[in-house]
């Protein structure tokens, strides 16, 4: 499936500040070591069923901020994402707007496409739809029931296929949640605890055998579709390899779904750990509520757009606050990012290099200073709080053309923010 176009990114000057982010699953800080030149990142992506909301936006900024900090290191990025353009929320929508569910999917995936390119998110090398995969996730499925790390329920008519929750010794290490927590948010995000046949509660489905009215492709364990997280777990894996950088994605990610795509590739393809983090970004609110399709209050990216709010101002709306916390949104959140990009524009488009008052030695220092602890607090797992606060100082002083063409590049390099 085509990707977007990769956006305009100037290299930014001075030196590279050596990255280091939350890991979910070691629960602590950590420094990225890229073996070789090429870092891997693996972002789960939409399932095409409505627009693309700030949620999302949230989730894909960050994670391009982690592209561009790993490219400004120097190193190549190997980016996957994938889409759920198989799934019973897509269906479910189609009938309710009595359309086809590709189509419906095609529509929603061309608008989240334009709304990335919008905000100027670098796109995936590799974009991958579920049903693309189809082969790759018969492949995996089937190394799981040749080891018995997987089974399928007996049941003559719809013999599904599930992955046994013991399959991995390490099971649970990547949320870190309990046994009471796991069969709570189990139930809450899309299993099925309660299937009879099964031989856990908590064993994940791998391959759903085909039901009247619904796609189906043939396998050597009969026809269905794929599982949800077995189908990240193979699209990571065959452009990754079995062991990769980071995992990315929401936090309501954590569990099940990240929790399982490691296990699955890591019991089908036997190895320790899917991936060296597991790196999740923190749910997005409207004014105090959780911004969710059930509650109907969904702030849309396109629809910001169209009332007149600028890429830039959605990106410094979301980094005001850390990445990891769950943060609401609001007009005044809107408000005041719109009047730090307008505070910024005039700091660099009121220069007077005719000024004798202005020191242009000091004016291009403060500038380069200005951008190393941009580059500072970003390395720090993407504390976008202090990297706004040292562009409003700098922002406060009179300055050259020049040193302000220094800064305007960063803050458009690492932060995706245009001043100038």
């Amino acid at each position: 499936m085509k990707s977007w176009p990769i956006p305009s990114v100037p290299s930014v000057p001075g030196s590279a500040a050596s990255l280091k982010l939350y890991d979910s699953a070691d629960e602590k800080i950590k420094p990225v070591r890229v073996e070789g030149d090429t870092a891997t990142m693996y972002v789960c992506g939409i399932t095409p069923y409505d627009s693309t909301h700030l949620g999302h936006a949230a989730t894909y900024v960050t994670f391009d901020v982690i592209y561009r900090m790993l490219q400004d290191q120097g190193h190549k990025v190997h980016y996957v994402q994938n889409i759920t353009d198989v799934d019973d929320p897509l269906f479910e929508r189609a009938e309710r707007d009595g359309v086809d569910w590709r189509e419906l999917g095609e529509s929603q995936v061309d608008l989240f496409r334009s709304d990335m390119e919008q905000l100027g998110v670098y796109p995936p090398q590799d974009y991958i739809g579920a049903i693309e995969s189809i082969d790759e996730v018969i492949d995996l499925t089937q190394k799981l029931l040749d080891n018995g790390a997987a089974y399928a329920v007996d049941d003559a008519k719809y013999p599904d296929v599930y992955a046994s929750v013991d399959a991995t010794s390490q099971f649970g290490y990547e949320s870190n949640y309990d046994r009471e927590t796991m069969e709570k948010f189990f139930a809450e995000r899309g299993g099925d605890p309660d299937r009879e046949g099964k031989k856990d509660p908590l064993d994940a489905l791998l391959w759903r055998a085909a039901r009247e009215g619904e796609p189906s492709w043939e396998s050597p364990f009969g026809a269905g579709r794929p599982g949800w997280h077995v189908e990240c777990s193979a699209i990571a894996t065959n452009r990754l390899g079995s062991s990769f950088l980071i995992q990315g994605g929401g936090s309501d990610l954590k569990y099940p779904h990240h929790e399982y795509s490691a296990a699955h590739a890591e019991a089908g393809l036997g190895v320790d750990r899917m991936a060296e983090f597991y790196v999740h970004a923190g749910m997005i609110g409207l004014d105090g509520t959780k911004m969710s399709k059930s509650l109907g209050n969904l702030v849309f990216v396109h629809k910001l757009v169209e009332q007149g709010a600028e890429a830039s101002a959605i990106r410094l709306g979301l980094y005001a606050h850390h990445y990891r916390g769950d943060r609401d949104w609001s007009d005044e959140v809107l408000s005041t990012a719109v009047e730090r990009l307008n505070t910024w524009r005039t700091a660099v488009a009121e220069t007077d290099d005719a000024d004798a008052s202005i020191d242009a030695a000091a004016a291009q220092q403060a500038a380069e200073e200005t951008v190393q602890a941009l580059r500072e607090y970003l390395a720090n797992d993407l504390d976008t709080v202090g990297a706004l606060n040292v562009i409003d100082e700098w922002a406060k002083k009179p300055t050259t053309a020049e040193a302000a063409g220094v800064v305007a590049t960063a803050v458009d390099g690492l932060l995706g923010v245009r001043i100038s």
